[in-house]
């Protein structure tokens, strides 16, 4: 099992498909790099190289403590390290873009570009608030199968999902017990997220940081989490920016529609131009 040992001695897990020109890809605030799965198919000769983030998937639980941006940032970093990499393009969905952003002010010559995916420096404030009726708490479902049923309940803004899509997604993010179905990350989450729901996330400096750099941005049409207005205020200040929309998507975009993977395409071909 690939696993790599972060500078405070947790144990995190990643995936690397090992050939190709670097792809580093971090996932949402409850995900896992499992998320990135479904691209190994559409990008070949692109080296997917996709962390659980630490406390998430198969990465060692740390604790509430732990789950910050800044060190969750020094592990990104930690990983480039461990596979040799002085800089690599990046994906960002969700958290994992604001990790991205954060890693762009910390130490902007290890990013080549920046995808984002449904995540600008901004969150709207109702998306928010969503993500705290949700994070850290287990299902009420029993099983995988009651859960793929009520994934139209549990996913705002999107339609159109075929069934078996939606048990993919159920079986990469949740475990089915004894008793019952549990989450596939460590419930703590919630009290770290809790901590700063009263500070909203600003991430313009990161942003900011790119300059010079290919910066993508793909959002779901019905996204909560990043609205047009955002989008539109990214674009003011980078005229270059890949921009996409998905239809029948909130957040986030599951990455293998058409539009989401025509906007990879476009930012993987202007960074290695740019190489």
């Amino acid at each position: 099992m690939p696993e790599f040992t972060a500078s405070d001695g947790a144990r995190l897990f990643y995936r690397d498909s090992s050939e190709g020109r670097p792809l580093v890809c971090l996932h949402g605030l409850t995900r896992n790099g499992g998320d990135f799965d479904v691209l190994r198919l559409h990008l070949p000769g692109v080296r997917l190289i996709a962390p659980d983030a630490r406390g998430r998937g198969q990465s060692e639980r740390t604790g509430a403590a732990t789950y910050t941006l800044p060190r969750e940032t020094e592990d990104v970093l930690n990983l480039l390290d461990h596979l040799g990499l002085a800089s690599s393009a990046f994906l960002g969905t969700s958290r994992g873009g604001m990790v991205s952003m954060a890693l762009a002010a910390r130490a902007q010559h290890r990013i080549l570009g920046l995808c984002l995916n449904d995540i600008g420096p901004e969150m709207e404030p109702d998306g928010r608030m969503r993500i705290t009726t949700y994070v850290g708490f287990q299902p009420k479902e029993r099983s995988i199968e009651e859960r793929v049923a009520a994934m139209p309940e549990h996913s705002p803004g999107f339609s159109n999902v075929p069934e078996e899509r939606w048990r993919e997604e159920v079986r990469r993010h949740f475990v089915e017990a004894r008793d019952g179905l549990r989450i596939a990350y460590d419930p703590t989450l919630r009290e770290a997220f809790m901590t700063t729901l009263d500070r909203a996330p600003n991430m313009w400096h990161g942003f900011d940081a790119l300059a010079g750099k290919t910066v993508a941005v793909i959002r779901g049409e019905n996204s909560d989490i990043l609205s047009r207005r955002i989008v539109d205020m990214m674009a003011a200040r980078r005229p270059d920016l890949i921009r996409a929309v998905v239809p029948d998507r909130g957040h986030m975009p599951f990455l293998d529609e058409p539009e989401s993977l025509d906007a990879l395409q476009a930012f993987l071909v202007a960074v290695l131009a740019a190489a």
